[in-house]
């Protein structure tokens, strides 16, 4: 599939996620749930009809930058912003590990 203008990458506040539009249509997403001062990344998907375009290193670069704006910090439970950020060290410093208490807190967080 060709594009014809830039993705845009957009938070979703009420779905606690980023979407990663492609002339309009949602191509992928990355969800997060917030954690005193703390974003917890804890999935990133992109469909099957935009894979191989490199949407999802565009997305989770653009959610990690409007976090470092809003002044929160990362937790990057999901595998694919915790490679991301190993590539990325620009971000090194307002990211958090990941820590058994936080997977508790995440876990208990998405069973609502």
């Amino acid at each position: 599939m060709t594009r014809s203008t830039a993705p845009l990458v957009r938070e979703v506040d009420v779905r606690h996620r980023y979407e990663i539009l492609v002339d309009e249509v949602a191509a992928g997403f990355t969800a997060y749930r917030d954690r005193d001062g703390q974003r917890v990344f804890f999935h990133t998907e992109i469909d099957d009809a935009f894979a191989g375009q490199g949407l999802a290193s565009v997305l989770v670069q653009e959610a990690l930058t409007q976090v470092r704006a809003s002044g929160k910090r990362i937790v990057p439970v999901c595998p694919y912003v915790a490679k991301f950020l190993k590539k990325h060290e620009e971000f090194a410093d307002i990211t958090d590990p990941v820590t058994p208490e936080v997977l508790q807190w995440l876990e208990t967080t998405l069973a609502r």
